[in-house]
């Protein structure tokens, strides 16, 4: 039977697979494509044993679901294109949601179709014949009489989202909420209030701000108020709270915040590519 052009894409939209992979497989399924994706299925499975940590996974998606999310990450942004991998996020977030488990490994051994996640993506690896991972999970939970907002945001429109941010709080006001997830997304804050940031980075910080003041020929007793200054600096840029406001940077994260009625318990932030 002939192959044709048009059958290839199809195979190829089909598993994400090469297309010379696509050709190979239709010509040994005799046209047939349903027994091309399992050809694909079990050449893949072969080659995807040997894919090891020397291939880099610094594509994919953010998939979100309730208080879960997480990053699946691919080699290239074709597949992070993919229907069935994508489909394949959006079951292992639902699964993730829907369950008990708290932490990746976890996840990874969680039931899913007759296997486990792990089977399923190995299985999706072996037709699409590049390396998939499941790289990170995480769960927010929503505070006493509160709940969880989400934002997910695409670099490119034609890409999956590879920004996703958890927001937990309390108050009526979810778009004041969601308001505040765009801004972790946009500005990465590591910290949602400065009590959390640990005193050794804080000593850091005032080591570093002294030694350039010193090294700028700044008088001794104007050190702490530099020192001071720095430290404020750092707060605006590294917390959330603290932030200004990227719906209007004459107003910090918390004054718009208040003036909404939320009070935020908490975030989490995945990007694809940044850890």
């Amino acid at each position: 039977m002939a192959i044709t052009a048009a059958d290839v894409k199809k195979l190829r939209d089909l598993t994400g697979a090469g297309m010379m992979e696509c050709k190979k497989a239709l010509t040994e399924a005799d046209g047939d494509i349903d027994k091309a994706v399992e050809v694909l299925r079990i050449n893949g499975a072969a080659k995807a044993a040997k894919r090891g940590a020397e291939r880099e996974t610094l594509n994919g998606l953010i998939a979100v679901s309730g208080n879960a999310m997480i990053e699946l990450a691919c080699e290239t942004d074709y597949v992070g294109k993919n229907e069935q991998f994508q489909s394949l996020a959006a079951k292992i977030v639902e699964s993730y949601a829907a369950s008990s488990v708290n932490d990746r490994d976890a996840l990874l051994d969680a039931p899913l179709d007759d296997g486990t996640i792990a089977d399923a993506i190995t299985a999706l690896a072996a037709v699409i014949g590049e390396k998939l991972e499941l790289t990170r999970a995480t769960r927010i939970d929503a505070p006493p009489g509160g709940q969880v907002a989400s934002y997910l945001h695409k670099k490119a429109a034609d890409l999956p989202p590879q920004v996703g941010v958890l927001v937990a709080f309390t108050g009526d006001d979810v778009a004041a909420a969601r308001g505040a997830a765009m801004q972790v997304a946009a500005l990465r804050p590591s910290y949602l209030t400065r009590d959390e940031v640990p005193g050794q980075v804080l000593d850091s910080e005032r080591r570093v701000a002294m030694a350039k003041a010193q090294e700028a020929g700044k008088p001794e007793a104007a050190l702490p108020k530099i020192i001071e200054g720095s430290v404020n600096s750092f707060y605006k840029d590294n917390v959330l709270l603290e932030q200004p406001s990227v719906q209007d940077n004459k107003k910090t994260v918390k004054a718009l915040l208040d003036s909404a009625g939320v009070t935020l318990t908490g975030f989490a932030h995945f990007e694809v590519g940044r850890s």
